[in-house]
């Protein structure tokens, strides 16, 4: 049984539209017309937002079965690991979210990416005793944010600018 695709009404548009119609989730959200920077602004801090919850919930997950297994995750003994292990939580509430919204598969991967550059940039300054293993995951976010937001200009169609 083949369904319809989901049908959606917007103040832009005379009758129904498709919700995945093709058009870039700026362009069904209105387009540059009415808040582009709103939206940018909007879209930054949602994906935040989808990274902390994918970090709560999916970093409980991993320390839950960790515990299970009697082990843990260390972000002192294993730091390269836990860094990159909170890199992954944050990139899947991130893809989550973006292909829930929309967008394509590379600007959620670019998105992504932003997540894991600076914990491969920061390691090696690790290695060579620059930086502390404690502040390496307060480093990485210190990175990763205005990375995430060079990746969101880098295609500011896109997320509505």
């Amino acid at each position: 049984m083949q369904t319809q695709p989901k049908q959606r009404q917007t103040k832009h548009t005379q009758g129904a539209v498709p919700v995945n119609s093709g058009r870039t989730p700026a362009e069904r959200h209105g387009g540059e017309r009415h808040g582009g920077k709103r939206r940018f602004a909007r879209h930054y801090l949602e994906m935040v937002v989808a990274m902390v919850v994918g970090m709560l919930v999916l970093g409980a997950a991993t320390r839950g079965v960790l515990a299970l297994a009697g082990t843990e995750l260390s972000a002192s003994r294993n730091r390269e690991l836990a860094s990159l292990e909170m890199a992954f939580d944050m990139s899947v509430g991130m893809a989550v979210w973006m292909r829930r919204r929309g967008h394509g598969w590379a600007s959620t991967l670019e998105m992504c990416g932003a997540m894991f550059v600076p914990a491969l940039a920061l390691f090696p300054l690790l290695w060579l005793d620059v930086i502390a293993a404690d502040s390496m995951i307060a480093l990485e976010h210190l990175v990763m944010l205005p990375l995430m937001f060079l990746v969101m200009v880098r295609r500011r169609s896109e997320y509505g600018c």
